[in-house]
């Protein structure tokens, strides 16, 4: 991509331009916003580095690019995480001077920041490029400062602190002082007092003075003076206010300039100064934010499959059309619309939703179901946060569904932490549109679904599906550490998704490196020191037919991330067993257990994974209704799988009992069934139904059965707790949670 680099003089813009160009992009302009007044050194801003601001004109020379700079004539008046267009802000000046690069070379695709660790910055530079359609490129986002600071120096970047505001910095006597030569010091006061040793909180900041990208010219700073704002004892402020400069011409000039990835633009605009002079005033259309409202949907009497939980805080919403004709875009806009309505009519929007499970018919049309998507959820609808998550291609078609099928995930109030961050970085995969990587809720972590995507290139690694699920793992990894936990010990659940196109030998290997992994990854906290109380997760690996970009694997875990607390679970690992009724004939069986996965936080949280192989099927089906039995389990007989969705039921139920919970506390049911059953979601749904209609009579655990079933049914090419035999006849995933 063609790149327009901010710049403020200091070592982190400069070293995220030369990460740039490490990943292939093309630095083509420079941008910098400076003080109304040449006087003035340092503004009171939330997002702009101003000192030194005198000399960033010499930059244009030194690089040979053309600088555009604009006076910044907003303040900081939206002061919220979450950034809003709001005239008169600072940020708008940003906006302005993007603009204005964007429209004197219309080849500009990205912007380069060097945001390290302030969500504050980059959700406003995020912000701005969704509005003019640029990509954000952070590469030094959640770097390791310590790491960070030493391949700065490592890469030749000569920079001298221009300010310095923290214990142990004195004015006097680290003012003008290269980073090279102050980073032992810088290490020893994090040691003593805990600053970011790259000046993240405020402590310093530089002035890059030479640097490879300075392929012209270095600067040689001949006179300054230090200005103190503040002399206090223990953390003086002072800046360094250049006096006079000049700049050394480079050798071999003619010689560096054959790079390619620096010169990309034409000749006389080569060094050029432009500024940007159009007020906050003009500009106050470009403030309101674009309305992306969805076109009002037909008045077109359409069948709808839809079911919800009964969780008082926290349930599902499922929806798909019945007998559609349409096209995915088309299918998309009305399920999306009922899923609408249906919140509204609940006193819910689009800001209750914390996940949503995207399920489409084809993954070659995933443009088009973005396209339809975003017309509905958006920033503007969702000012807590974007839900995360996940799509992935299902035979739907298939079994009697449209070609979307959506399910969401919806809480009565906006108590939410989500983690959104849409700039390409070495970091983790960004989220380019409106979804999440991350949504914390009632110390539930939900996560989008990971692909194995190389974070600061977004393309899948290399390798096998063994490869990109190493690499999907460690991206969840790194999501997961900003809610301070881990995945090798937080995780409730693992959903694996497999592409039908990995063979079974590679099947296998998936789950054996996934074991790996998380093994490596419990060996390191513990020599790391961490105490983590690990839970045991839960597996389900689920065949489908595709997955975005043609990944191999998706990867969507859920954890338990306690608010507050150093994560230290009471876990429930056995309790004794009650003496179940047997309802439906059923009777107590040791082998029972085999069918079972569970993860249990008492008083809190209850996962159930119940999978019914073959052989389990041929067993619950002889036992209840001897003889007559199919060895063919995909040929089943209507009365047998009416026989297993009752047994599904009563293990569920009896499972709830044993652990304290209740029918009225589950979040999400999934009853994954395969294609091959050859029948169809509508002959399937009354089996589950009937099952807890009837338990609802039989039994005191308070069974709601209410118009809509309380359960979502997930055609599969296979499912199955182990990844080289995704062949259950039905799977279920239940999650229930305490209000």
């Amino acid at each position: 991509m063609k790149v327009v680099a901010l710049v403020s003089g200091g070592k982190d813009s400069c070293y995220a331009m030369m990460k740039s160009i490490q990943y292939g992009h093309q630095i083509v302009a420079l941008a910098n916003l400076m003080p109304l007044d040449d006087s003035v050194n340092e503004l009171d801003s939330y997002m702009y580095q101003t000192v030194g601001h005198q000399i960033i004109i010499s930059y244009a020379e030194c690089m040979g690019l053309p600088l555009f700079r604009r006076r910044i004539q907003g303040s900081s008046r939206h002061l919220e995480l979450g950034y809003k267009a709001t005239q008169g802000d600072e940020v708008e000046d940003l906006f302005i001077l993007l603009r204005e690069v964007k429209r004197q070379i219309p080849s500009v695709t990205a912007v380069s920041s060097g945001a390290i660790a302030s969500d504050y910055q980059r959700l406003r530079v995020e912000s701005v490029c969704s509005r003019l359609g640029l990509v954000s490129l952070a590469y030094l986002w959640k770097q390791d400062q310590s790491l960070l600071l030493q391949e700065m120096i490592t890469n030749g970047i000569v920079a001298v602190t221009v300010k310095v505001a923290a214990m142990g910095l004195d004015p006097a006597k680290h003012l003008g002082k290269e980073i090279a030569f102050l980073n032992a010091y810088l290490h020893k006061l994090k040691e003593l007092y805990g600053i970011n040793v790259c000046g993240e909180g405020g402590e310093y900041e530089t002035l890059t003075l030479d640097c490879s990208l300075f392929i012209n010219a270095r600067i040689v700073l001949d006179e300054y003076k230090v200005v103190m704002h503040s002399s206090d004892a223990i953390a003086p402020v002072g800046i360094l206010h250049p006096l006079a400069f000049h700049l050394e011409n480079k050798a071999d000039v003619q010689s560096l300039k054959s790079q390619d990835n620096i010169h990309g633009i034409c000749l006389q605009k080569v060094g050029s100064i432009f500024e940007v002079k159009d007020s906050l005033e003009e500009c106050e259309a470009t403030c309101k934010p674009v309305d992306y409202g969805p076109d009002p949907i037909d008045d077109i009497d359409h069948k709808f499959k839809i079911s919800r939980t009964n969780n008082k805080s926290t349930f599902s919403i499922c929806c798909s059309l019945q007998d559609s004709c349409n096209g995915l875009q088309e299918d998309l806009k009305i399920v999306l619309g009922k899923i609408e309505s249906q919140l509204l009519g609940l006193g819910f929007g689009w800001e209750n939703v914390l996940y949503i499970h995207l399920y489409i018919d084809d993954m070659n049309k995933f443009s088009e179901a973005n396209d339809m998507y975003v017309k509905f959820i958006t920033q503007e609808k969702c000012p807590y946060g974007v839900p995360s998550r996940s799509t992935v291609e299902m035979p739907l078609l298939q079994m009697g569904l449209s070609r979307a099928y959506i399910e969401v995930l919806v809480a009565n109030n906006t108590d939410k932490k989500v983690l959104h961050v849409q700039s390409i970085s070495c970091w983790a995969p960004s989220c380019i549109g409106p979804y999440s990587q991350a949504t914390l809720h009632g110390g539930i972590l939900h996560m989008a679904g990971q692909l194995g995507l190389d974070p600061p290139t977004m393309n899948l690694c290399k390798g096998g599906p063994g490869d990109q699920l190493e690499q999907a793992l460690k991206n969840s990894e790194a999501v997961a550490k900003c809610f301070n936990c881990s995945i090798s010990t937080s995780v409730i659940v693992f959903v694996i998704y497999c592409s039908k196109h990995i063979s079974s030998s590679e099947r296998l290997n998936i789950q054996e490196k996934q074991e790996t992994i998380l093994g490596q990854m419990k060996i390191s906290h513990s020599q790391e020191g961490r105490t983590y109380k690990a839970l045991d997760p839960l597996f389900l690996y689920v065949l489908v037919p595709d997955l975005p970009k043609r990944a191999l694997v998706e990867v969507k875990p859920i954890l338990y991330v306690e608010d507050g607390t150093d994560l230290a679970f009471e876990m429930v690992t056995e309790r004794p067993c009650s003496k179940a009724p047997c309802f439906w004939g059923f009777k107590q069986e040791n082998w029972h257990d085999s069918c079972i996965q569970k993860c249990v936080i008492s008083g809190k949280i209850c996962s159930i994974l119940l999978s019914i192989t073959s052989e389990l099927a041929a067993k619950i089906c002889l036992d209840s209704l001897p003889g007559g039995y199919v060895n063919d389990v995909y040929s089943l007989p209507k009365a047998h799988m009416e026989t297993l969705s009752k047994f599904c039921i009563y293990l569920l139920d009896k499972v709830m009992i044993d652990n304290g919970f209740a029918w009225e506390d589950i979040m999400n049911l999934r009853f994954y069934l395969p294609e091959s059953l050859q029948m169809s979601v509508e002959l399937l749904q009354p089996f589950f139904s009937n099952a807890i209609s009837e338990l609802a009579e039989m039994s005191q655990n308070n069974v709601k059965s209410g118009e809509e079933p309380i359960f979502n049914i997930v055609p599969v090419l296979g499912a199955g707790r182990s990844a080289s035999s995704m062949d259950d006849v039905v799977t279920c995933e239940l999650m229930a949670r305490k209000s």
